[in-house]
């Protein structure tokens, strides 16, 4: 068979390295520019829509070239001053020089073209909180340059370490918490170390967890371990050679979730994913109740259930609920917060869904235990593998709830494809100042 060859004239690429001047119209997930000079597009490192910018091409492609602006000739109305002083070179965020309220309104155009064939004429739904001191949790970057400490995250676009002094998305907990280790670290004999540092903020309070390359002595640990103490944190140690810290059972943190008037307690290990903005996990799970609506006589699968983060509010409503997470030890915490509160209608089950022989076995026990709907919160690959799956077990509604458009996009019109309809669609601002988008979408059986 022969190629079909494009009729549309090809579009010469731009040369490295001249400033242009260039009008912006769009703006990309990444939180750059979008403007096009001769018919060709460009992105553009650090514009906004509306303005006109000199830029420098970086990257030249045959159907569109990346730059960096070197002069904003005509700003954006709506371009504000970050209020991160390390906001230009440093990887974490990438729309505080937008108004927040222009944030959320760019994260919904982007969206709703993503969902374009699936929304029909639904209204876009949206949940946000406030724009920082959100983040409950934390990775920083440990190295030593020169004999000084280095503490922070990873630039922009680079491994590099940008040592930074606050971080304005941390927990007002958290930011205090950094300041101190920065000043304990340096010139201690602990920082040559340590791989990385976890922070965390929960319910439990505020923890700190250092992640060694070698071997420390029993007298520096103590040292640390009285820091600790009285900074009233607490202190967890990943040994070398070890994929997740090794803690007691009373060492465990936990969280606490509201399900109406109940408060439930959640227990994890301290590396085991939760989501880490609190008050946005709140309303997320209040919105799945209310969309998904479990009734006394509902059994319901919570596939990628975690430590039960929705398994347990659902149970509370449905008649059963039945929770598959692929870590063995999340399912382990995900029973013992069952039982913890008082669940005895949810039952957990340890399985690698993307794994054929795994597949098989969990979907044949589904496949009888009576699913009338399904949530589902898989990662950033999706839920592809399971959708034949779930296609057979038939449920009369699916809430998805998603950390990736595009995958959900693809899902979703698979399961529309066999049979069901979309009924409303969600956007969860879970990560405000940086163009990430969280997503919930519901699905009916149709009749």
């Amino acid at each position: 068979m022969r190629r079909r060859i494009s009729q549309r004239r090809a579009v010469k690429p731009q040369p490295i390295g001249p400033v242009q001047t260039y009008q912006v119209e769009g703006l990309t997930h990444e939180a750059k520019g979008v403007a096009r000079l001769q018919g060709k597009v460009t992105f553009i490192e650090g514009a906004l829509p509306g303005e006109t910018v000199d830029a420098q091409v970086t990257k030249s492609g045959r159907r569109f070239d990346e730059a960096t602006m070197t002069r904003l000739l005509e700003p954006s109305p709506y371009r504000v001053d970050p209020p991160c002083p390390h906001f230009t070179r440093c990887g974490g965020c990438s729309f505080q020089h937008l108004a927040d309220e222009k944030q959320l309104s760019a994260k919904r155009d982007w969206l709703q073209g993503q969902l374009r064939n699936l929304m029909g004429t639904h209204t876009l739904e949206t949940l946000s909180d406030t724009s920082t001191a959100y983040r409950r949790r934390a990775r920083l970057s440990v190295n030593m340059v020169k004999g000084e400490v280095v503490l922070g995250f990873r630039g922009k676009a680079s491994n590099d370490i940008i040592s930074i002094d606050h971080c304005v998305v941390l927990t007002k907990p958290l930011q205090t918490v950094f300041l101190a280790l920065k000043t304990a670290l340096a010139g201690d004999p602990l920082a040559p170390n340590v791989g990385h540092i976890e922070l965390l903020e929960d319910t439990k309070g505020v923890s700190v967890l250092v992640r060694l390359t070698s071997v420390i002595s029993d007298e520096l640990e103590k040292q640390w371990q009285d820091w600790a103490h009285e900074a009233k944190i607490a202190l967890y140690w990943q040994a070398p050679k070890l994929s997740r810290a090794e803690l007691a059972s009373q060492e465990m943190r936990y969280y606490e979730v509201n399900n109406g008037e109940d408060k439930l307690r959640l227990q994890y290990h301290p590396q085991d994913f939760i989501q880490v903005n609190a008050a946005m996990n709140q309303k997320m799970l209040d919105q799945a109740m209310a969309w998904l609506a479990p009734q006394f006589d509902d059994v319901v699968l919570d596939l990628f259930c975690g430590v039960g983060n929705f398994s347990l509010p659902l149970a509370r409503s449905a008649k059963s609920v039945i929770g598959v997470e692929v870590q063995d030890s999340m399912v382990a915490s995900a029973q013992s917060n069952a039982e913890m509160n008082g669940v005895d209608n949810a039952t957990f089950i340890a399985a690698d869904l993307t794994q054929p022989a795994a597949l098989e076995t969990t979907a044949s026990t589904l496949l009888t235990a009576g699913v009338t709907k399904i949530l589902l919160d898989p990662p950033r690959a999706g839920a592809l593998e399971f959708l034949d799956s779930i296609i057979k077990i038939a449920p009369a509604q699916i809430l998805y709830v998603s950390c990736n458009a595009s995958t959900l996009a693809r899902d979703a019109e698979y399961l529309v494809a066999k049979g069901y309809r979309v009924m409303r669609v969600g956007l969860m601002d879970m990560f405000p100042q940086t163009s990430h988008v969280e997503t919930m979408m519901l699905l009916h059986k149709k009749t």
